[in-house]
């Protein structure tokens, strides 16, 4: 009898969670606790508009690396305040998004640049390629160590600022934005009122450089070829930073979605971190789509999520309820 075809929903991860997964990443978000936040912003008059302020942001984060964003929020003419937040997480390649049509839909919204990240690279810059693998043989040491914490550290933000209903936190990004998605959500479970991970990346790193040769999982492929007596030793970094171990710990609604000919994060993980979900969760699938997982259809299924569970309101109904 033939074996049945695997396909990607089938598909089942080999990925471990290490005994000590909890503890290390709550010995980290308590000693980024003990840092003080510093939290600034400058208003941009040049990139704000008649419905939307923007402002340059920076906050203090691991290690006291000082990180750099986007705050834009409507301004209170156009809509009253308190607005939910939303927090737009960036791709590996791209740099951070200026979320402008974001604040103009009723959000808080912050571009999020976590280390390395354009404005956030003057302490630490592996380029690109290279944030992938950057002091991989070492969890204390892993470029995702501090990247990870900087993303929550945004929560952090949002929760100093008094225009946000800070019951009202939502999280959104694809491909690394996808991933930052599922760790923020994991991380700040106290905070994250729901999240939208598209072509979620780092989710079974060795794994997806095993079914894919692009970029940047052809990274790690790189690496071991140059050192391929660390094998054993990446393999268990990694697993302290793989989406599949972070997402067992979402609490809030999540809504995952993904190409079926993706090859750049391939869709057997996709699938993989959404099963390990344990929240309530929708998965959208996309024949035919690759690494943009159907943005240009999902687009309206992700406002429509995130309105759902964020209530951002109508910026013209309620501008005029406020003037009348």
């Amino acid at each position: 009898m033939a074996a049945p075809e695997r396909t990607p929903e089938t598909f089942v991860s080999s990925v471990q969670r290490p005994p000590d997964f909890d503890d290390f990443w709550k010995q980290l978000l308590a000693e980024v606790a003990e840092i003080p936040l510093d939290p600034a912003m400058e208003h941009v008059p040049m990139r704000s508009t008649d419905e939307v302020d923007v402002y340059e942001i920076h906050y203090t984060s691991l290690d006291n690396v000082r990180i750099a964003g986007w705050y834009c929020v409507p301004k209170e003419a156009y809509l009253p305040p308190p607005y939910p937040g939303l927090l737009i997480v960036p791709g590996y390649v791209s740099e951070p998004t200026l979320p402008k049509s974001w604040a103009k839909q009723g959000y808080a919204a912050i571009g999020v640049a976590p280390r390395g990240k354009l404005r956030s690279n003057q302490n630490y810059n592996p380029g690109y390629p290279g944030l992938l693998v950057d002091n991989i043989v070492d969890r204390n040491t892993y470029s995702y160590r501090g990247f990870y914490i900087d993303a929550c550290r945004a929560v952090d933000f949002a929760l100093t600022r008094p225009e946000i209903d800070h019951s009202r936190i939502g999280v959104h990004g694809s491909s690394q934005g996808g991933a930052l998605t599922i760790t923020t959500a994991a991380l700040r479970s106290d905070a994250i009122t729901c999240g939208a991970a598209g072509a979620p990346y780092l989710c079974g790193f060795m794994e997806s450089a095993a079914l894919t040769h692009s970029y940047p999982y052809e990274e790690i492929n790189e690496y071991l070829r140059l050192y391929p007596e660390r094998e054993q030793q990446v393999r268990e970094t990694l697993e302290y930073f793989d989406g599949n171990n972070f997402a067992p710990m979402i609490k809030s609604p999540m809504l995952v979605y993904i190409g079926l000919e993706d090859d750049v994060c391939p869709p057997e993980t996709g699938y993989a971190v959404y099963n390990a979900m344990t929240c309530e969760k929708v998965l959208h699938t996309w024949e035919n789509c690759a690494h943009d997982a159907g943005a240009f259809w999902e687009m309206a299924e992700i406002e429509a999520f995130l309105a759902k569970h964020l209530n951002p309101g109508n910026p013209a109904q309620r501008a005029e309820t406020t003037v009348g």
